[in-house]
């Protein structure tokens, strides 16, 4: 059965590998080394074990395979929080049984309880899988952002 859980201190191992696996898919595809930029993997871990994010992990039959984060954050000229959910991965072998679907109504239900009035997720070019799977946890697209190198 799957789930979602927050990720506590004896989780950090396993969160660590996966968010190398997940940083090295990102950057495999399409726009990827635009929204991973520099960080790392620690400096990201620590940034989603502050106050104002989450870190979640994702459970199929007792094993870890998935981890999402989510920050909270004030949005220019808007009353309240506003939330950005900024990685949700499962492990290829473990995708299509819902972890990924649990991750996600968790880190809405984070945000919620946090006073967000609104959430954002990326989805890089291409990427139906992780569009799709937004659009089903409620999200829509409603900006699309292009670039031009000039290098």
């Amino acid at each position: 059965m799957e789930s979602a859980r927050r990720a506590e201190e004896e989780d950090l191992a396993v969160c660590r590998r996966l968010l190398v696996s997940a940083l090295d898919a990102a950057q495999s595809m399409r726009g990827g080394t635009a929204l991973t930029g520099d960080h790392t993997v620690d400096g990201l871990l620590a940034r989603w074990t502050a106050p104002v994010a989450a870190l979640y992990v994702g459970v199929f039959e007792h094993a870890t395979v998935g981890l999402a984060a989510a920050t909270t954050f004030r949005r220019g000229g808007r009353v309240g929080r506003s939330a950005r959910i900024e990685c949700c991965y499962v492990e290829p072998g473990a995708r299509g049984v819902g972890v990924g679907g649990a991750l996600m109504h968790a880190l809405v239900e984070w945000c919620t309880g946090r006073g967000a009035g609104d959430i954002d997720a990326l989805a890089l070019p291409g990427d139906r899988s992780t569009k799709q799977r937004l659009e089903a946890a409620g999200f829509t697209a409603r900006l699309l952002t292009l670039n031009r190198s000039l290098d």
